[in-house]
């Protein structure tokens, strides 16, 4: 039987459970993935999602009916499917999560041999085709489906990014929303010489605290008031599949993506001197100027997980990050991580001496951002190119890199389209005077709400 999928996105796959995901349909990408592979064993994990353990029952039996063998690691973080694919040598991984959609919704995140993402434009589509055909590949042998246990060999690793004799005892607030960091968490904390304040900690697919993404101002204030009350040095809170952090300084205050990627450069290069260091072109004049200052490379790429793997593993940069809190290190096969970069940043706590804001706070100065700022607009494509018309011809610079890039000497912005809904994305930044981009935001906006 022919079948629509139409939950397919441009770096994975999303949809309403049962409208657009359900067990068949888990089934066929399981099966489809494993014949657009040629594997011969596939790593399958699943998040805290009550639709989960159902839909991971599928995509398995799509999987084995397909010849291969299913290395189930169980229930995980994206980042461990990853880990797991690239450690045990697997030809694919599946990890079944929605991440911070709503709790009706679920997904699948694909990546072949070495964990390398597969994304619209590098098989997913060919998987989908495969998926909704007639004919299932369906062999006489089929494959097994083996319990396999990663995690202790993953604490093992992430440890290996710090120097934990180095770590002082600090406080830290830990809230994964409920979703699945605490799993992770559990292995990090016996080995650690923090005090953790828990919040929202057990792992609880029917989300009873509101669905766990840190990057709604709403979503903030929680973790913020944890941190002031307890006298915390650090809150860390984690999106549903912990493969992105956010960070939280000593005074509650939120700290943008932007600031903590500077920090990660800068702590790569100095264990790696001379690196590259990969870095999306939302925001980037922080980064540009820590990456020179500390004697590394910067090289730019598109927005989006796929983009910045590829172009790390193009230029074997030691670490990329974006503004959205996703960060990537080459140790880690070349993949995201959630559990690395606050690890990291204790460190950097631990050793300078300095709290986080301290530690931030010269660079924000510096370097103010807008945060990024999203718009609905009828015809995105058409608003980017009205608003490149007006500020390109007097800008020292224009590119296109990623929607549009357009810098001055004193400010810049950059003004992207969304790759699922019609909504453009705007991030300002300027050499140090925070009134020039509020200035510039409420121009921009204006120069959007006037379009005809």
């Amino acid at each position: 039987m022919t079948l629509k999928i139409d939950c397919f996105k441009a770096y994975d796959i999303r949809g309403q459970i049962p409208i657009q995901l359900n067990a068949e349909v888990a089934y066929r990408i399981g099966n489809a993935t494993a014949e657009f592979l040629g594997a011969r064993r596939v790593v399958v994990g699943r998040d805290i999602r009550l639709s989960s353990a159902e839909l991971t029952d599928a995509v398995c039996k799509g999987i084995t009916d397909a010849g291969a063998e299913v290395l189930d690691i169980g229930l995980v973080g994206t980042e461990m499917v990853y880990f797991a694919t690239a450690h045990l040598g697997a030809d694919g991984g599946i990890m079944i999560t929605a991440s911070h959609n709503p709790a009706d919704y679920n997904g699948l995140k694909l990546v072949r041999e070495e964990a390398r993402p597969i994304s619209a434009d590098t098989g997913l589509q060919d998987i989908r085709r495969l998926a909704e055909r007639d004919r299932r590949l369906r062999v006489n042998e089929t494959g097994a489906r083996t319990a396999t246990d990663i995690f202790n060999t993953y604490i093992k690793h992430l440890l290996t990014y710090v120097d934990v004799s180095a770590l002082k005892p600090l406080k830290l607030v830990v809230n994964p929303g409920n979703g699945g960091a605490g799993i992770a968490m559990d292995g990090l904390k016996g080995c650690l010489p923090f005090k953790f304040v828990d919040l929202n900690y057990e792992p609880d697919g029917t989300f009873p605290n509101g669905i766990p993404n840190p990057m709604l101002l709403e979503n903030q204030a929680v973790t913020s008031d944890v941190v002031l009350a307890n006298n915390a040095d650090m809150g860390i809170a984690w999106d549903g599949d912990f493969d992105r952090c956010f960070l939280f300084d000593e005074n509650g205050t939120f700290i943008e993506g932007y600031y903590i990627v500077g920090l990660l450069a800068e702590r790569m290069l100095q264990k790696n001197p001379g690196a590259k260091i990969v870095h999306d072109p939302r925001v980037l004049w922080n980064t540009l100027d820590i990456v020179a200052s500390a004697g590394g490379e910067a090289v730019q790429s598109k927005s989006g997980h796929s983009f910045i793997k590829e172009k790390m593993r193009e230029v074997d940069a030691v670490y990329g990050g974006e503004m959205s809190a996703h960060h990537y290190f080459r140790d880690f096969s070349y993949a995201d991580s959630g559990m690395i970069p606050w690890l990291m940043v204790a460190e950097l706590v631990s050793i300078t001496g300095k709290s986080l804001s301290e530690l931030v706070g010269e660079r924000q100065a510096e370097f103010p951002a807008s945060g990024e700022i999203n718009r609905k607009v009828a015809d995105p494509a058409a608003a980017i190119q009205a608003v490149r018309d007006h500020y390109a011809p007097g800008a020292v610079a224009a590119n296109d890199v990623d929607g549009i890039s357009i810098e001055f000497e004193d400010w810049r912005f950059n003004l992207r389209g969304s790759n699922t809904e019609p909504v453009i994305r705007l991030n300002v930044e300027s050499r140090g005077d925070k009134n020039l981009v509020d200035t510039k935001v409420r121009e921009i906006l204006l120069l959007l709400e006037n379009l005809p």
